[in-house]
């Protein structure tokens, strides 16, 4: 199977009923409670961190290389991604903020979402299945990408990664240099991008083998449509005077400039 059977894509497009059904969508996620809450506190986060630094904690397995006591110490702002609570088990640090967009992601650790007192943006697909509580906003998602968001009070384009929402949210709130660790943007496991497929006993392609396992389904990745966006953030990153820099160890993603961990924290 690869994606094309999987979407079952239509023979003639009509833009006309595809916008409208953007509108509609977007119209009815305004008029729920949680869309207005959400609204009022993205807004309340605007720039509320502006000129500082940010790192933002990716879920490659090169993340297990990472001194989380250094991390933790340093006092920096962290935004983690997913399943980053897999780690929990390994050590006391804890992010500052958990952003998780993937409706298969988000329903898998769905009880860890409606359990934890961290901060946690959410898609809005999620508002039916995850808590209201004071510490979770949800984000509208945009059912098309090529475009960044410097404010996300609106809505968001996805970018083919949940990395890319992060550094929206991250511009948003105003940070000035941006580190991204575990991005190792290599996948052991092949296919067609974005199709769904069902996992094994083990997971090599994240920083826990349990990530995705045990036959739950996931959504393979599109690289090639990463990095258009990768590229994209950081030239709006730069066109204000900021910067996202990789401080991952290893890994194939070379569009950012390069840094350890430990000057970026120490600098």
């Amino acid at each position: 199977m690869n994606y094309i059977s999987q979407i079952k894509p239509a023979e003639k497009l009509n833009l006309y009923r595809m916008a409208l059904g953007f509108i509609i969508n977007k119209f009815r996620w305004d008029l729920k409670s949680p869309a207005r809450k959400s609204k009022r506190a993205l807004e309340n986060m605007k720039d509320r961190y502006k000129g500082k630094k940010l790192v933002i904690l990716c879920n490659g397995p090169s993340l297990n290389a990472v001194d989380f006591d250094e991390l933790k110490n340093s006092d920096i702002f962290t935004i983690g991604l997913n399943k980053i609570n897999l780690l929990f088990d390994e050590t006391d640090f804890r992010p500052n903020l958990i952003v998780s967009v993937n409706k298969l992601v988000i329903n898998q650790n769905s009880e860890f979402f409606n359990s934890t007192d961290i901060e946690v943006i959410l898609d809005s697909s999620a508002a039916d299945t995850i808590a209201k509580r004071h510490n979770v906003n949800f984000i509208h998602s945009l059912p098309f990408q090529l475009k960044f968001a410097g404010d996300v009070s609106g809505s968001v384009c996805q970018g083919y990664t949940v990395t890319y929402v992060a550094l929206q949210i991250a511009y948003h709130l105003g940070f000035k240099k941006v580190a991204l660790i575990g991005c190792d943007h290599n996948f052991v496991t092949q296919g067609s991008a974005n199709m769904t497929v069902v996992a094994g006993d083990v997971d090599p392609n994240h920083f826990s083998s349990k990530y995705f396992s045990d036959g739950v389904k996931w959504q393979l990745p599109d690289l090639p449509g990463s990095e258009l966006h990768y590229k994209m953030a950081k030239e709006y990153y730069e066109a204000n005077n900021r910067e996202v820099v990789n401080c991952t160890v290893g890994g194939k993603l070379e569009i950012f400039n390069r840094m350890p961990l430990n000057q970026f924290l120490n600098e």
